[in-house]
């Protein structure tokens, strides 16, 4: 193993990885991790950080609290699934991508390990994130879960505070059929004596937090409680916490960010307490320029104008929701939608979400895990959509665009791997 190509290979084709094959690459414990992380010197203990989990926000909350900390100064890692394009778009440092060498250098280090141990692919790759953070001497590192939180691979660290964005429905056959056992599953993450930070009170799942930090005797925030979020036009929210009151620009867009906001300001407060220095101005800086910063893609991103095209990586109930209500306040003529799902969604409930009045352009990602386009079209159509099969994601954008006018407008999404796939992106 030489090159980094082959490096790559040997991580896709050694060790599952549940993005491309689904439930047969989770493993449900930590022990692979731990082992792991035994074997590289236990770098999860060697640097600070910060634990976010939730089914939908938990991205772009843990790309604007690194963006935060950035501006504040702070030499700041990001670990972050799946990427989109590349690999190394997991594991940044102030942005800049984890380094193909250091890559090729770890898994020539430890393959006789991972031989042995036989760990997931993403097993493999939070190890090697946390290695990298440690050689490379971060001040902190933002870690996204990957998949539920208590089980996940990411929870063999300590954070300074955990934060949980958002409850809906996704990967039930992982993380159980109710919300409550979903919540189970992602408060999994709240330790000992840490602050947990809930980016919204839903009623109907507050108990598993509040039952879960009575056992960890764990202070508690319900973000949304104490923070105050408005949005008042796309990407700026006003902003009232106590007797502080301010306007933020966010460079992400969309409304469904209201949520996330709060659960970010609130774990930056915490973070202040526990001596981190960030201004005022450095919390307005980092959510400003979160893309620059951090290089986050697929997040109503738009990729053109005339007609607009923009793309989104929501993909299960509650993401879709949102989505479709930034949507709505979008004038468009003609709602254009190129829409790819993989088969272990729950299907039927996110279609059932989706405007009537759009065109729809079926596709699939070219991967194990996507529902044949065909099989798409026909649940939709069942529920009343209408539209056309193009197989390759591509070639859906330019049909959606040679039969766009310039005052419509084509959406992009249904999942993350359709939005991976994009040319453009």
């Amino acid at each position: 193993m030489e090159t980094y190509q082959e490096a790559i290979r040997y991580l896709y084709e050694s060790l599952p990885m549940f993005q491309r094959v689904g439930a047969v690459a989770y493993k449900k414990d930590l022990s692979n991790t731990r082992l792991l992380c035994e074997v590289a010197g236990y770098p999860q203990n060697k640097f600070k950080s910060i634990h976010v989990a939730g089914t939908n926000g938990k991205g772009s909350s843990s790309h604007m609290l690194a963006a935060v900390l950035q501006a504040a100064g702070y030499k700041t890692g990001l670990y972050t699934s799946p990427h989109l394009k590349e690999f190394t778009e997991r594991i940044k440092i102030n942005g800049k991508e984890i380094l193909p060498e250091y890559v090729v250098s770890f898994l020539k280090k430890m393959k006789p390990h991972i031989d042995r141990i036989k760990p997931s692919f993403f097993e493999t790759t939070v190890v090697m994130a946390f290695d990298y953070f440690v050689q490379e001497k971060v001040d902190v590192a933002v870690i996204e879960v990957g998949l539920g939180g208590r089980l996940d691979s990411t929870n063999v660290i300590t954070p300074e505070v955990s934060l949980i964005t958002n409850i809906s429905w996704d990967h039930m056959d992982l993380l159980g059929n109710t919300l409550e056992k979903i919540a189970y599953e992602k408060a999994g993450i709240i330790k000992p004596f840490i602050p947990a930070v809930i980016s919204e009170r839903q009623p109907e799942v507050q108990s598993v937090f509040e039952s879960k930090v009575h056992e960890t005797e764990s202070p508690l925030f319900f973000a949304t409680d104490e923070w105050a979020i408005h949005p008042v036009r796309d990407g700026c929210f006003d902003v009232r916490h106590k007797d502080f009151k301010t306007t933020y620009e966010l460079e992400l867009k969309g409304n469904y960010q209201t949520k996330n906001l709060a659960g970010v300001l609130a774990t930056v407060e915490i973070i202040r307490s526990k001596g981190f220095l960030i201004s005022d101005l450095a919390v307005a800086n980092g959510l400003k320029n979160t893309i620059r910063l951090t290089g986050l893609k697929g997040r109503w991103q738009i990729l053109g104008q005339e007609p607009l095209v923009v793309c989104d990586t929501g993909h299960n109930e509650s993401g879709v929701n949102e989505v479709w209500r930034q949507i709505k306040q979008q004038r468009a003529n003609q709602l254009h939608v190129v829409w790819g799902m993989v088969r272990d969604k729950d299907i039927s409930r996110v279609l059932a979400l989706l405007p009537p009045q759009a065109h729809y352009y079926f596709c699939q990602a070219k991967i194990p895990r996507a529902l044949p386009a065909v099989q798409l079209k026909d649940q939709a159509v069942a529920l009343g959509l209408r539209g056309e099969v193009v197989e390759d994601v591509n070639e859906a954008i330019a049909r959606a665009k040679h039969n766009a006018r310039a005052d419509d407008m084509i959406f992009i999404g249904g999942s993350t791997f359709v939005v991976a796939e994009i040319n453009d992106l």
